[in-house]
């Protein structure tokens, strides 16, 4: 909510509009918890609902599962994927993670903050619209 307080949103918008974030990725049950009174999942998924509370165009997300266990890594990449469509963003994830990389439309390798290479994943947006690569 803070976010749209801090940008002249009126209280009763701010208050519905973060609500509805939360609620989209799944946490409308919690949002009177404190930050230490949620698992790192949880805290990850606040991230992004707090992220996408001002409507942005592109989403940066640095390592948005390099703490959490596999299993809740899975869960919020799915979530990531799922945002990124319904929200029309450009995101751009990164990550040493090559699992969730290969699902990605495009990946970058970089090596001492050089780009090293470029390949297509297997994202939905991985095909070439020409069907050649």
């Amino acid at each position: 909510m803070m976010p749209l307080l801090i940008r002249g949103v009126p209280h009763s918008k701010a208050a519905s509009d973060s609500l509805a974030r939360l609620d989209e990725v799944g946490l409308h049950a919690r949002a009177t918890h404190r930050a230490g009174e949620l698992s790192g999942g949880e805290q990850q998924r606040i991230v992004l609902a707090r992220a996408l509370v001002g409507e942005p165009s592109v989403l940066l997300a640095d390592e948005p599962t390099g703490n959490l266990d596999f299993r809740t890594g899975e869960m919020i990449f799915d979530l990531l994927e799922r945002l990124h469509r319904s929200h029309t963003l450009t995101s751009v994830l990164v990550t040493h993670n090559l699992t969730f990389a290969r699902r990605c439309d495009r990946i970058l390798m970089m090596e001492g903050g050089t780009l090293v290479s470029e390949t297509r994943g297997t994202g939905p947006g991985s095909v070439h619209p020409r069907g050649d690569g």
